[in-house]
């Protein structure tokens, strides 16, 4: 087969694949772009299709497997793993904003909310938001580290509470 005739079977399942993407992605802009990386995918290994077999079953695989992982890159992206003794994953979920005055608004609330807080919260968590292990904390201000996990996990809530309009 051509690479002109494989090219015109490969037209033949956009509609059905703009489709599957659709369900895959529920937004038309990324689903667009899924069924055009599918595409070129499929047109860079053809030479592993089998001629006589199901195109389209072997197109909604690539497509599937693109889907899964494109979501399993950005969910990477979105964890940063700390490989200290403790194993902390933390979540990168910060609020971002296009405009400066924005960003220093959010950081000033942000910061009174904090210094709001009890001190016995206020100073593991700046600690502990400063790149301090939970070891360290607990060796500077003489806690067992068990209690300094609990406090940092209390100001967590308190400040999620206190900001529940920036929650993302």
């Amino acid at each position: 087969m051509t690479s002109i005739e494989f090219g015109y079977l490969l037209q033949q399942y956009e509609q059905k694949l703009r489709s599957y993407a659709l369900k895959l992605t529920s937004n038309m802009d990324d689903a667009q772009d899924l069924v055009q990386e599918t595409m070129l995918k499929a047109l860079r290994y053809r030479a592993k299709f089998s001629e006589g077999s199901n195109l389209g079953a072997w197109m909604h695989t690539i497509m599937k497997n693109t889907f899964i992982n494109q979501y399993r890159r950005k969910k990477k992206r979105l964890v940063v793993t700390d490989d200290t003794e403790n194993q902390v994953f933390l979540n990168n979920n910060r609020y971002t904003s296009d405009y400066a005055a924005d960003q220093q608004t959010l950081h000033q609330e942000i910061s009174q909310t904090v210094a709001q807080l009890d001190q016995k919260y206020k100073t593991p968590f700046q600690l502990h938001f400063d790149g301090f292990k939970y070891q360290e904390i607990a060796d500077q201000l003489d806690l067992p580290v068990g209690t300094v996990k609990s406090r940092i996990f209390t100001a967590r809530n308190l400040l999620s509470l206190q900001l529940k309009a920036y929650a993302i």
